[in-house]
């Protein structure tokens, strides 16, 4: 069983987040995972900076906490050569630290480049193609790759590590399950459904399975609550929307309706340690062993001195 905690950088700047990261680290978080996006879900949370190079500050901060995408898209605003250029950086000054987190990606961050989004489909033909060459570029040498939506031509990665970074896919069913089974090393999800956990068994998968767990810390339930609904109501409108929206006031507008039992509904929330060691079983019996722990909630440094005192060690016990 390994501890991460998210870094949200839709919801803080770049140098709060590496400060984060080092206090995770003080804390006794196992790894830290970090979103990948161009805009925030919501004007209200006011931030989103390029991921790679706060991965890169924290790498240096650190000494041995891991660091995670999670998770990148590496076929749209990112081709996929960039991001195994990258990610190969990463395990590097990382001293093999680093695991790439991919997914097939959302209209929030992916429309920014001017070519429109592909369908559910494409895009998941597109991150399919995208993988292969990830795969083929950390064999070193030139390499080259025509698909029907990538292509590559004579690309040659100089500074590979001696062993390759996990690749984590982000599924949500039985084909993106056996996507990460066949050309990942890992699996991601976000939902707590051993089904996934399962499909991704039975596809041949035997990499680490990371989830993220919905949390909102604060000296109090309703503190808790309001900063969720305030910043986070975006988790509650589900996957078929969050990946179609374009832009923070699509969010905005979406989501006008949530109130605060849609809020406890999903999220874990207020002081006492209980209810998020609940939260956090759910996933665990679904079968995923790397849990990061995602807090919502209004204040960041008292939610990992509560995991430092009260949460982390209980949340282990369930391994």
């Amino acid at each position: 069983m390994r501890i991460g905690y998210k870094l949200a950088s839709e919801a803080f700047g770049p140098q709060e987040l590496i400060r984060q990261a080092v206090r995770a680290e003080e804390a006794g978080f196992d790894f830290v995972e970090m979103s990948d996006h161009y805009h925030p879900w919501l004007e209200v949370q006011g931030h989103s900076c390029f991921t790679w190079s706060a991965l890169g500050a924290i790498a240096a901060r650190t000494t041995r906490i891991g660091l995670a995408t999670g998770v990148t898209c590496p076929s749209v605003r990112y081709h996929p050569a960039i991001v195994a250029q990258a990610a190969a950086t990463m395990a590097l000054i990382s001293d093999g630290r680093f695991t790439l987190g991919v997914g097939a990606g959302e209209r929030l961050n992916e429309h920014v480049v001017g070519q429109g989004f592909p369908s559910v489909r494409g895009r998941h033909e597109r991150l399919r193609e995208a993988l292969e060459i990830i795969r083929l570029l950390w064999q070193g040498g030139y390499r080259s790759y025509g698909g029907r939506h990538l292509q590559l031509e004579d690309a040659r990665i100089w500074d590979l590590p001696e062993q390759p970074p996990v690749i984590a896919v982000a599924a949500s069913g039985r084909e993106s399950a056996g996507l990460a089974a066949e050309l990942g090393t890992g699996l991601f999800a976000t939902e707590p459904k051993s089904s996934i956990v399962d499909q991704y068994r039975n596809a041949g998968g035997q990499g680490p399975r990371y989830a993220e767990v919905p949390m909102a810390w604060a000296t109090d339930e309703e503190s808790a609550v309001r900063a969720a609904r305030e910043t986070s109501r975006w988790a509650i409108t589900g996957w078929k929307v969050m990946s179609e929206l374009p832009n923070p006031v699509n969010f905005d507008a979406a989501t006008a309706w949530v109130e605060d039992h849609h809020i406890r509904q999903q999220f874990s929330v207020g002081p006492d340690a209980a209810p998020h060691v609940e939260k956090a079983r759910t996933y665990v019996e679904a079968g995923f062993d790397h849990i990061v722990l995602q807090n919502a909630g209004p204040d960041p440094d008292g939610f990992l001195d509560f995991c430092a005192r009260d949460l982390l060690a209980r949340v282990r016990a369930l391994g």
